[in-house]
């Protein structure tokens, strides 16, 4: 079947990130202000802090700041998580989007016009869609205990890849773009990895839009990061230490 994955507006927490004097470090892995702590279950909660082990660790993903990747042949990201501040570049029209995701100011080159200021709002919009769409397909293992989320024991389950998992429901509140979809989570059993990811666009549907893999995982600095979801790659994934700040102000 010739599938494109439709975009989908990912809810998420952590699109606004402000830039402040270091913070201490992160004991465990607390959840973001406005998780849904008296609705999720303990079990899920405890099963979602191994995934942040197995990915790295809570203090390893705070502590990354740059990364890159391109998001299935189509869209060339750069991100600064500590100013807020992401590049897309469009692989199949040249468009290019500078823009900080706390203030929403930023500049669009679409073609060959560059758009500023209240031309270029509409441009910006999009572009944070996207980002917001491309991240989560790569960064969701760290976003399980997000603000709006509601984190449910789902019991056990086989993946597709005949794998034993434990397995997670997302839900969301009043939180990002969609917060209808639902989210079942397939945990490894062994090495507590993400290993599927079943996605309905309506909590309450039964049956899912799309079940994909986790797969490809390697080390990225000090986290992991799973490249495949088959038939689907995420590629020139890269957490780099430092990034050239012009990225961000310049086409």
């Amino acid at each position: 079947m010739n599938f494109r994955p439709p975009l989908f507006l990912f809810c998420l927490s952590f699109v606004l990130f402000m830039c402040q004097s270091p913070e201490p470090e992160v004991i465990g892995n607390p959840p973001s202000p406005g998780f849904n702590l008296s609705d999720s279950d303990e079990k899920a909660m405890l099963i979602a802090d191994e995934v942040m082990v197995a990915q790295g660790g809570r203090q390893n993903w705070d502590d990354a700041r740059y990364f890159t990747w391109v998001f299935f042949g189509s869209r060339k990201h750069f991100w600064d998580k500590k100013t807020g501040n992401i590049r897309i570049e469009s692989l199949k029209d040249s468009s290019i989007y500078l823009l900080n995701l706390n203030s929403m100011e930023g500049k669009a080159k679409i073609r060959d016009t560059v758009y500023v200021n209240e031309e270029a709002a509409e441009f910006l919009q999009n572009a944070k869609k996207y980002w917001i769409n491309d991240m989560y397909w790569l960064f969701m293992p760290f976003k399980l205990k997000d603000s709006g989320v509601t984190l449910k024991y789902n019991g056990e389950a086989t993946t597709k890849r005949g794998a034993q998992a434990d397995v997670l429901q997302l839900t969301f509140n009043e939180v990002g773009v969609t917060p209808e979809n639902k989210y079942l989570v397939y945990v490894d059993k062994n090495t507590r990895l993400v290993s599927q990811w079943d996605f309905y666009r309506d909590a309450a549907q039964d049956t899912a839009r799309f079940q994909l893999p986790w797969e490809g995982y390697r080390s990225y600095g000090n986290i992991k990061l799973a490249s495949s979801r088959d038939p689907y790659k995420l590629e020139d994934i890269d957490v780099p230490k430092t990034m050239d700040e012009v990225i961000f102000t310049e086409f």
